[in-house]
């Protein structure tokens, strides 16, 4: 059984800064929300090796760093580029309708 995406508002276009993380929570589940290289994308707020916010760590290369131990995770794959990571974190679908950014945290089964 597949469960329908669900897009909800996550933030503005306009509240974005280029490379700047930005948190959310959606549906109970922390996001950070990034502009970078043209687009817009979210991913796991948390990160897989030490639980710590991803939004406070800085972005370059569409690779967003955790500020904690210099981890890497592709903001396209969640996966981890930089050790000590080994494991990813999820990313979101993201749509963006006028100035609205909008994810799906929902999971499809």
């Amino acid at each position: 059984m597949t469960v329908p995406s669900t897009f909800v508002r996550a933030c503005g276009l306009s509240e974005l800064e280029e490379d700047t993380p930005k948190r959310v929570e959606l549906d109970g589940t922390p996001v950070s929300v990034v502009r970078t290289e043209g687009e817009v994308f979210a991913i796991y707020d948390i990160c897989s090796h030490a639980n710590v916010s991803l939004s406070e760590g800085e972005v370059e290369d569409c690779q967003i760093e955790c500020w904690l131990h210099g981890s890497s995770f592709d903001l396209r794959t969640g996966k981890p580029s930089g050790l000590p990571a080994t494991r990813p974190v999820p990313v979101y679908p993201v749509k963006i309708e006028g100035d609205d950014v909008l994810v799906s945290v929902t999971q499809e089964s």
